[in-house]
């Protein structure tokens, strides 16, 4: 296996595209409980990260101060706590991170949140 060569200094003020480094994994997590989705992007100039779940844009707290999902500052989606009720829209389901910059896009692997013991 080739070994990784850092980055030269001439490197570092290159423009590039963003690349995922890290992927969300699937969870399991109870109602009411928090959780994480994670997700790492590099690139040059900084990539900003959205979530989707199931195809639509996810709002954070950054949308709304009152949500109980906040970007963090490395990119990863945080529950406050896990909902799931007829109420209010579930988080379960399938989740995707995009990050993007001038360059373009990178988008993460799909992650499933399911919700354990729920009851219908």
């Amino acid at each position: 296996m080739a070994a990784r060569v850092s980055l030269g200094s001439r490197a570092r003020f290159e423009d590039s595209a963003p690349r995922i480094v890290e992927d969300p994994s699937d969870l399991i997590v109870s109602k009411g409980e928090p959780a994480t989705l994670n997700c790492k992007a590099e690139g040059r100039p900084t990539p900003s990260i959205e979530w989707y779940k199931d195809g639509e844009r996810v709002e954070t707290d950054r949308d709304d101060p009152r949500s109980h999902r906040m970007l963090l500052p490395s990119g990863s989606l945080f529950f406050l706590r896990i909902v799931h009720g007829r109420r209010s829209k579930p988080d379960e389901g399938i989740y995707t991170c995009v990050a993007r910059n001038q360059l373009g896009e990178a988008i993460s692997r799909n992650a499933t949140l399911e919700v354990a013991g729920k009851t219908y």
